[in-house]
């Protein structure tokens, strides 16, 4: 296994450059410079925040910055941090004309800094973490809400296979796959039992319901993976492509949905909060809006959906847990996202038991 020191030398040697950026270690140097060959030094890199999963970096030169996107070190679980597959949709989605950046190189060779990575455009814009928008007006939440919408249906819009993604994952069978695989990565992070997961464990494969369209799902979209333009409320890039593959679109949208029950946390949350004095639209709208983009007719009873998606959270979760446990990532908030595990099972539960469970 790689030492992290190695990496450490080559992303955050000891020579402090302006604003708290380092000097590149001399293997990514080289590296940087050969398959960039308009580079020019002095290049320094800065870790941004977010990004725990597979930790990104701000490389920025005299000519311009850049982005670059690593795996973890040490015991990862299976299928996890797959930044090998965000660079390939990436690719395949850039030439569409799909707001991504546009991706430069990949390196596998582990000896460049210590695990596999890929560089791609930095992309300039406005970046949110707060579902609540504090920083714009009603009027721009609700435009910013609608665009968020209308990427996503563009995403689900476009055929995989006329990009070259007809094998970027199984078609079918979508909600049973991800079940067994987030509650295989759930077992492998537990640290305590939870009763409304083993519940839910044991509800949700034996209720999916059926599977009526194909499209690229995104696997996390939300609104701290998006960038929006500095000018306007458009979307200028979708971020954080780990967890795409082909699979049931709704998995997608309901997960965007499903931020509309989970309680306000600084984050995505909006259950509870006034909607209409913030203008951020309500979730009928949010249906009817994709439902008109995406030509269907109407969605069916989202309650299942809600309690797959929040289940889902919760592995994710748990996931981050076992990742500090193993000694694999550090997470300044892990206490806190420990702590509500737990709720969000019990919420998955109750849409469980409000689709028939």
């Amino acid at each position: 296994m790689t030492p992290r020191s190695r990496i450490e030398d080559q992303l955050t040697p000891t020579t402090t450059a302006e604003g708290g950026s380092r000097t590149v270690g001399p293997r990514l140097l080289v590296w940087l410079k050969t398959n960039i060959p308009d580079l020019a030094e002095p290049i320094t890199v800065s870790q941004l925040d977010g990004g725990q999963s597979n930790p990104t970096y701000r490389i920025q030169s005299p000519s311009g910055a850049y982005a670059l996107r690593r795996k973890p070190l040490g015991k990862l679980l299976p299928s996890a941090h797959a930044i090998d597959r965000e660079y390939r949709v990436m690719s395949a989605l850039h030439g569409t004309g799909f707001p991504v950046p546009r991706p430069i190189v990949f390196c596998d060779d582990d000896e460049v800094i210590g695990s596999a990575f890929y560089v791609m455009e930095w992309i300039d814009g406005r970046h949110y973490w707060d579902g609540t928008l504090p920083q714009v007006s009603a009027r721009e939440r609700r435009a910013i809400y609608r665009a968020e919408v209308s990427t996503l249906a563009h995403l689900h819009m476009i055929d995989p296979e006329t990009i070259g993604l007809s094998t970027y994952g199984k078609p079918g069978n979508y909600f049973s796959r991800q079940i067994d695989r987030w509650s295989k990565q759930y077992r492998a992070s537990e640290t305590r039992r939870i009763d409304p997961m083993e519940r839910l464990i044991g509800w949700l494969p034996a209720t999916v319901p059926p599977q009526e369209r194909v499209s690229i799902v995104h696997g996390d979209y939300r609104l701290d993976n998006l960038i929006f333009s500095n000018n306007d409320t458009q979307v200028a890039a979708v971020l954080d492509w780990e967890l795409s593959t082909l699979g049931d679109p709704l998995a997608d949208f309901t997960y965007f949905l499903s931020h509309w029950v989970i309680p306000p946390d600084g984050r995505s949350g909006l259950a509870g909060l006034d909607l209409e004095a913030l203008g951020i639209p309500e979730i009928e709208e949010m249906v009817a809006l994709y439902a008109e983009q995406t030509q269907r007719r109407s969605l069916s009873d989202l309650n299942w959906y809600f309690a797959y998606n929040l289940y889902r959270i919760a592995c994710i979760g748990q996931g981050v847990i076992g990742r500090v446990r193993d000694g694999t990532a550090a997470h300044p908030l892990a206490a806190e996202i420990e702590s509500r595990i737990e709720p969000l099972a019990r919420t998955a539960w109750s849409f469980a038991e409000r689709a028939g469970a």
